[in-house]
């Protein structure tokens, strides 16, 4: 399938682009249904939106770079071609979680409950987004003659973005149910963003052993060694909301 929706004269419009602008309405969206549970005013999460998107994808391109960098030392003038992808979502979340530190602080809403009403839309819209892969035909895997294989780059391959955007849409449904349920061992502010952490890392670890395409640190697969990190962040993360409990409403303003 063609990576261009549509044109209109000049403009270009890919697929890429409308499948991430999607995810990330979905997203705000959910998060502010979310926010409306603790009485965080939609301005808050808008201030918050305008912050981490534009950063965040910065911070994804950034990385990409990074760890492409013999190949974008000698072509400069792609860096800022995104509509091609190259987007690794682990910095899109450092950047974003950057963000929203700072943002907490100055809107005096606590961290980990920021963190716990986005996490749901965010999954979601990486399970989104993981479909622009597929019409820019990258983060696939090698070939294989499963009977699910898709043909793409010459040969009948795992699709490893397929593989990621199903794991995610279950984390989203798995975040949102514990949200709404909020069982007695994860009643914590925090615990939901400790469950995507963990969740979304353990998939992604194993997912990444099928692609081809990976970001390497040397020999290891750069999304793996993150994935460890972020398993154990997560788990940390629910000791010290059980030690230091964080509260799960705004704290009044200065």
């Amino acid at each position: 399938m063609s990576a261009i929706a549509f044109t209109i004269g000049p403009l270009t419009v890919r697929w890429y682009g409308i499948l991430i602008v999607s995810g990330i309405i979905l997203a705000v969206f959910i998060s502010w249904r979310l926010a409306l549970r603790h009485q965080i005013s939609f301005d808050y999460l808008l201030d918050l939106a305008l912050a981490a998107v534009p950063l965040g994808l910065v911070g994804a391109r950034l990385y990409y770079v990074a760890f492409n960098w013999l190949y974008y030392s000698h072509n400069p003038e792609k860096i800022i071609a995104i509509w091609h992808g190259g987007l690794a979502i682990h910095g899109a979340i450092l950047a974003g979680a950057l963000v929203l530190f700072i943002m907490s602080r100055k809107q005096n809403v606590p961290f980990r409950l920021w963190a716990d009403i986005i996490t749901p839309g965010l999954i979601l819209a990486q399970a989104i987004g993981r479909w622009g892969n597929f019409f820019n035909q990258e983060a696939y895997g090698y070939e294989t003659d499963l009977p699910w294989a898709m043909f793409i780059d010459g040969a009948y391959r795992h699709p490893t973005f397929l593989y990621e955007s199903i794991w995610d849409a279950l984390g989203f449904s798995l975040l949102l149910f514990l949200t709404l349920r909020r069982p007695r061992t994860l009643r914590q502010t925090g615990d939901i963003a400790a469950c995507y952490l963990i969740f979304y890392s353990c998939g992604r670890f194993c997912i990444e052993h099928f692609r081809t395409d990976s970001l390497m640190l040397g020999p290891l697969q750069m999304a793996q060694v993150i994935s460890i990190i972020g398993i154990a962040a997560g788990l940390l993360l629910l000791y010290c909301n059980r030690r230091w409990p964080a509260p799960d409403q705004p704290t009044p303003g200065r």
